[in-house]
């Protein structure tokens, strides 16, 4: 009998927070050092989940947060720099994306109200 996807784990790949990466193909996908991919974990940027040997796995959000960093320091950022900009890059995102579905709510809220006063 053939697995299904879920019983198999393919499905999991389309999962942006699936940790499908062993931190040496991490790096090589990246054209970073894993000693580079070390240090974001030191400078607790990414938290990689570890393997059932303690070996570090990465996740593709994980790549891009780790691409966009190394850009960062490759424009002459510090490293602690490069982090405080990712970290406050997502915190804005996820404030524009918050003020965007309340705006959305207040906006069906008040077409709501010049119908039905």
């Amino acid at each position: 009998m053939t697995p299904t996807p879920d019983q198999s784990g393919v499905d999991r790949l389309d999962d942006e927070d699936f940790p499908a990466y062993s931190m040496g193909r991490a790096a090589e996908l990246l054209g970073v050092t894993q000693a580079f991919l070390r240090s974001l974990d030191g400078a607790r940027l990414l938290t990689p989940q570890r393997s059932e040997g303690g070996h570090r796995r990465y996740s593709r959000y994980q790549l891009r947060i780790a691409a966009r960093v190394r850009e960062l320091i490759d424009a002459g950022n510090s490293l602690e720099g490069a982090c405080r900009i990712v970290i406050l890059e997502d915190q804005l995102a996820e404030a524009q994306a918050l003020n965007a579905t309340l705006q959305h709510a207040l906006d069906a809220h008040e077409v709501r109200y010049v119908e039905h006063p």
